[in-house]
């Protein structure tokens, strides 16, 4: 009898304990796909509340354009009408003449506007002009530079942009925008041919008040404002002769690169003080130069300001980010870059579209300051053997004279 009570008791002890394991592996797999189920539902709410943001914000873009594409007829008509001569400079009398009419004088702020308006309108300083040259003289002066503006007043597109920078390469220009309103056009001179400023889009990212280039340091770059941490693109003045000249920067006169400095809004910097990329004021590079003319522009064949031949159209943001070639990134920069195949595939990918072209030879970015240090250091090298050399022939001699002696 008490052995039958310890089978049964034994029995009901054993069952127990597979019920409360069942029990606790059902409270796991419950507990688990709860949890499952809350993810899923957390995931869907955030989803849902994604895609609402996306659609108030854009309705508000949508919004922004409409109030935008109101302003857009009555903004077209705030500027005067403005023809341009066009004029081939001939002679040595008719080029002094050119330089006496548009000269700087700071003292005469007439002086000064008409300055400003002229080598606006030609992209290039005085002292650049030659005989041969072909100018462009405005029938108007305007101190407002946005008169003369190749790009449209308006951009209504860009209009959820609190600001935007959109430079041609091929009108050597850039313009500056405020909610898609044009509040400023000046003079660029891009990168020439070998050392080009690539199309696509940027961002403004650290700015300095004066620059020394850290490949050259006999170059001094006033209001620099760069656009491109790895490449070193920056936004800064320097000599205008009036076509691309530049190492891929953008050159500008000095109350233009003045301005945009302070203008600009650089990258937002994180918790580790590092530069948040696509942060700072966008900036919109459009198409190639025409390499192939020797002298001037296309701005040059424009014959008043009431035609913008640059059209805006979609949304800036849209636009691809640009690709610049591995071997114009300098190599103290080559080791950090994000995506690196982009860059090793990119002069591939420029040639294919024709923006790079068939015959040309990218120059690679190329220290100046090493090549000087290391020519430096050759020298003294070159110097102390010889000084050795020197020195060594005279000890021989003067050898050679105790012995004749002896």
């Amino acid at each position: 009898m008490n052995y039958i009570l310890y089978l049964k008791t034994n029995f009901y002890n054993n069952l127990n304990k597979i019920l409360n394991r069942y029990l606790r592996s059902f409270r796991i797999i419950f507990i688990f796909c709860f949890l499952i189920t809350s993810c899923q539902d957390e995931r869907l709410n955030q989803k849902e509340e994604i895609n609402q943001d996306s659609i108030e914000t854009e309705k508000q873009i949508k919004k922004q354009i409409d109030k935008c594409s109101n302003l857009k007829d009555s903004l077209n008509n705030v500027f005067d009408d403005v023809i341009y001569e066009k004029k081939i400079i001939t002679n040595f009398e008719e080029l002094q003449k050119i330089k006496n009419e548009y000269q700087l004088i700071d003292t005469i702020p007439e002086q000064k506007i008409k300055y400003r308006a002229f080598t606006t309108l030609n992209r290039k300083e005085l002292r650049f002009l030659r005989i041969n040259d072909t100018i462009l003289i405005p029938s108007k002066i305007s101190e407002d530079l946005r008169t003369y503006s190749v790009f449209p007043l308006v951009y209504c597109e860009a209009s959820h942009l609190e600001k935007l920078i959109v430079v041609s390469n091929v009108y050597q220009a850039y313009a500056c925008y405020e909610n898609g309103i044009l509040v400023r056009f000046a003079a660029a001179n891009t990168g020439k041919e070998s050392t080009p400023t690539y199309p696509g889009r940027y961002s403004l990212v650290w700015r300095q008040r004066l620059r020394i280039s850290s490949l050259d340091s006999t170059w001094e770059l006033p209001f620099t404002f760069n656009f491109h941490q790895y490449a070193g693109n920056a936004f800064h003045q320097f000599e205008m002769p009036g076509r691309p000249v530049s190492h891929s920067c953008v050159r500008q006169f000095m109350d233009d690169a003045e301005w945009l400095y302070k203008w600009g809004k650089r990258a937002k910097l994180d918790t580790n003080k590092r530069f948040i990329t696509n942060s700072g004021t966008p900036v919109i590079m459009l198409g190639m130069f025409d390499y192939d003319r020797k002298r001037g522009g296309v701005w040059i064949d424009e014959i008043s300001n009431k035609k913008f031949p640059i059209e805006l159209k979609g949304n800036p943001m849209e636009i691809e980010e640009a690709l610049i070639p591995i071997s114009q990134i300098p190599k103290t920069s080559r080791g950090v870059l994000p995506n690196k195949k982009r860059y090793l595939e990119a002069e591939s990918i420029l040639r294919e579209r024709g923006i790079i072209r068939e015959k040309v030879n990218l120059i690679p970015s190329v220290d100046f300051n090493k090549q000087r240090r290391e020519k430096k250091a050759n020298k003294e090298r070159s110097d102390k053997l010889k000084l050795e050399k020197e020195k060594n022939e005279l000890d021989k001699l003067e050898q050679k004279v105790d012995d004749s002696q002896n």
